[in-house]
Formats: structure tokens, C-alpha cells, sequence
């Protein structure tokens, strides 16, 4: 008698078992790459975490300002001796700017929506008075600038408070119109006819070229995402133009500024041209690698306000090339940090103050890199963070600090932020995981 299992065809035990030997053997690779790949998942899941804004945000802006106080201590350090009989005075008092600015950084991390609101009007009325108060007695000059207030223990820039009024107040208005941006004069007014008007009109007749220029960034990023039509920004563009011709053609001072950036050949090395070219040469001197930390020849009385608006100069005198890219990776981080929150959010105000936030910073951070590399003419705006000056850092922090406040309100950042013991545990459990792998 025959059994059952001498009845089936050997092909088919055989094919069988071929069959699973070959799903065997083909998922083997597959679970490894799967394996493989884990980590790596794991970060794209984290990117996509509700408190990714949350925390990148704290680690760019801390590392910016922390950057800034090393190198404004370098930077400062002859002048510093030279000014004040101490090489520490300008970077002790940066950095007691700093602290204010992480005190105002923290408070306004833990303010909601609605307090920002709130303060948009109040935040304006003061950018303003302060503004007209500079042409009072208690305003000063600097290079041909009248955009400051002495109180005597401190001096204080009023527009870059009116940087973050403008913001507020321009997010305000705008998102209330949401459904109004198909008429032009429903943008234009109030926000740009007449409050930008009036903001940047008095900080252009204290001759702050470049101050004004950013606010006119702003004005121009936040209409964009407001949603104006195109064809208006080709108009603007035009009357911007004109409105930078007839500041600079009135400025004796900028006119130079101008002939040295289109013809640096035909420039006194010991006047107007002194600054860019050596800040120039000090690029040139730190090569790939740099000079090392603290080493800069420029900044031995070569290099005017080497630790202002020339500061990237003595990054890359110092640092080199990979301390310069170190700074644009900072500001390409930030800047992605912004565009994902607006690209995550469904409140309208929170879009246009982050939208607004990050025009200033990445468009202020151009115009202070190109006027250092020489892609642009010497303007004379801080780098955002990095640069010495209390106004700027105090101001640049709080605004981060209003970015912050925004991402601990995105969906689920909050839950997280209070079991932060537990997500930051799941995180941090990827590294050894991360380390076995690249082992293998």
C-alpha cells in the first residue's frame, strides 16, 4: 500500500522547499537593509515630532549666540585695551546683554498667541515714540547715522525695537484681512500706508540706510505670505528702487560707499576703502583652515569696529572656511526651523509673525555677509546674534523667543514638553543604536 506522501510529485516538496529556501535566503538582505535603515527612520519620525521646532530652535540660537560672544571677545580685544584699558570691557558688557536677552528670550518663550496680540499696538506706539525721540536731545549720532538714544548708562536702538513692532503689529492687521488680500489698498492700509511708512521715513532721515532696508523686508515678506498678488511686488519693487537712489544720492557718504564697491581699484586703502578691503584680507588670511581662535592680524587696528558689522571677517581670519560655513549652516537652519512653522500652522497671525521674523534675521544676515565678502556695498547692518551691539542681541533673542512661544503651541509640543524625561530618553536611545550599526 502506498502512502499518501509517496503520492505527491517530488517536484512539488521540492519546489516548496525550494520556495522557502528562496524566501529564506532573499529576506535575509532585506531585514538587514531593514535593519540598516532603522536609525535612520527613527531621526526622519523625530523630525517630524512636535517639539523639532521647539528644540532646534534653543540649540541654533544658543550656538549663534554663544559663537558671538566668543569671537566678540576676540574680535574686541585690542580695541577693547585700547578704548577702555581692559581687554574685557566690551565683551563683559556683550555679554550682560546676553543675559538680559535670555532672561527676555525665556519670558516671552512662556507667553501665548493672544498676549502677543495684545501687545502689537502698545509694542508700536513705543518703536515710534522712540524713534522721534532720537532727534531730540537725547539722541546721538555714529558715521553719519542719528539712531540712537544715550540714557547716559546705556545707549539704545530704537529701530531694531521697531523691527519686532512692525512685525507684530503688520501680522495683526494682515491676518484679520485674511480675505481681503485680493485688493491692494486692503493690504497697503494700515500696515504699509502709513505705519511702515512713517517707521521706515524716520529711521531713513537719521540716515540708517540699512536698517531701513531691512524693514522694508520684512514689510515685503510678510505681504507675500499675506498673499498678495505678484504684479504689486514688481511695482513696489520699482518704487524701492527709487527710494534707494534718492537716499544714496543724497549721502555724500554712501555715494563713496557705492564708487568703492563698483570700482575697488580707484579707492583710498586708508579711507572709505580701509574697511572693506581689509575685511577682505582678513578672509583671505584665514584661508581654509584660519589663523587659529584669538590669532587675527586685523584686528590689531587693520580692521575698523572688527567686532561689529566686520565680524565675519575675523570668523573666517580665525576659523577659516569651515567656521564661516559653521555660520551660514546656523542661519540655513533657522531658516528652515521658520519655514516649518509656517508651513505647519493653521493660525494666520502665527504664520505672518514667524514669516516676518525670519525675513529680518536671514535678509539682515545677507546684507552683513555680502557687504563682508563684497557682494554688496558696505551698508553697515549687525549679523543677527553674532555681532557686538545690546539693541540687536536683545531684540534678535526676544523675537526667538516669540518663535519659541509659537512652537510650544503646535499640536502635541506641549504634552511632550511635560514628559520631556521620557522623549528625550527615546531619542537619545537611537545613538548606541546608531553606533552598532556604523560598527558593522
Amino acid at each position: 500500500m502506498t502512502s499518501s506522501s509517496s503520492t505527491r510529485p517530488r517536484g512539488a516538496v521540492g519546489g516548496a522547499g525550494s520556495a522557502n529556501r528562496s524566501r529564506t535566503v532573499s529576506s535575509g538582505p532585506v531585514s538587514s537593509r531593514t535593519a540598516r535603515l532603522a536609525p535612520l527612520r527613527r531621526w526622519l519620525d523625530t523630525l517630524e515630532s512636535p517639539v523639532t521646532s521647539y528644540v532646534a530652535l534653543q540649540i541654533v540660537v544658543g550656538l549663534l549666540v554663544l559663537l558671538g560672544l566668543v569671537m566678540v571677545l576676540s574680535a574686541s580685544m585690542i580695541v577693547s585695551l585700547k578704548e577702555n584699558d581692559s581687554s574685557f570691557s566690551i565683551f563683559l558688557k556683550q555679554l550682560s546683554f546676553a543675559g538680559i536677552g535670555t532672561v527676555a528670550l525665556w519670558i516671552a518663550s512662556r507667553r501665548t498667541i493672544g498676549f502677543w496680540k495684545r501687545l502689537a499696538l502698545p509694542v508700536l506706539g513705543a518703536a515710534i515714540v522712540g524713534q522721534l525721540l532720537v532727534f531730540t536731545p537725547l539722541g546721538i549720532g555714529f558715521q553719519g547715522n542719528r539712531n540712537w538714544l544715550d540714557f547716559g548708562v546705556v545707549t539704545v536702538q530704537p529701530s531694531e525695537f521697531g523691527k519686532l513692532a512692525l512685525v507684530l503689529f503688520g501680522a495683526l492687521v494682515l491676518a484679520n484681512k485674511a480675505q481681503l488680500m485680493g485688493n491692494i489698498w486692503q493690504a497697503l492700509i494700515p500696515f504699509v500706508l502709513p505705519v511702515a511708512a512713517i517707521i521706515i521715513g524716520l529711521v531713513l532721515l537719521g540716515h540708517d540706510l540699512g536698517t531701513a532696508l531691512v524693514l522694508c523686508a520684512i514689510v515685503a515678506v510678510m505681504l507675500y505670505v499675506a498673499g498678495v498678488a505678484l504684479r504689486w511686488f514688481v511695482v513696489g519693487a520699482l518704487g524701492f528702487g527709487l527710494l534707494v537712489t534718492a537716499a544714496t544720492l543724497s549721502s555724500a557718504n554712501r555715494m563713496g560707499r557705492i564708487a568703492i564697491w563698483l570700482d575697488p581699484s580707484s579707492c583710498d586703502p586708508y579711507g572709505l576703502c580701509r574697511q572693506p578691503l581689509h575685511g577682505r584680507y582678513a578672509l583671505a588670511d584665514g584661508g581654509w583652515f584660519g589663523v587659529g581662535l584669538g590669532a587675527s592680524r586685523e584686528k590689531w587696528q587693520w580692521l575698523p569696529e572688527p567686532h561689529n558689522d566686520f565680524i565675519f571677517a575675523i570668523i573666517g581670519e580665525e576659523l577659516g572656511l569651515p567656521g564661516t560655513l559653521f555660520v551660514l549652516g546656523l542661519f540655513l537652519a533657522l531658516a528652515w526651523v521658520a519655514l516649518r512653522m509656517v508651513r505647519r500652522t493653521d493660525d494666520q497671525f502665527v504664520r505672518l509673525v514667524t514669516a516676518g521674523i525670519l525675513g529680518w534675521i536671514v535678509v539682515q544676515a545677507l546684507i552683513n555677509i555680502g557687504a563682508v565678502i563684497g557682494a554688496l556695498p558696505v551698508i553697515g547692518v549687525p549679523l543677527p546674534f553674532v555681532s557686538s551691539g545690546g539693541s540687536s542681541l536683545v531684540t534678535t533673542m526676544l523675537a526667538a523667543g516669540v518663535l519659541l512661544s509659537f512652537a510650544r503651541q503646535e499640536s502635541g509640543c506641549a504634552e511632550m514638553l511635560r514628559e520631556r524625561p521620557n522623549w528625550l530618553r527615546s531619542s537619545l536611545s537611537v545613538l548606541p543604536t546608531i553606533r552598532r550599526t556604523s560598527r558593522r
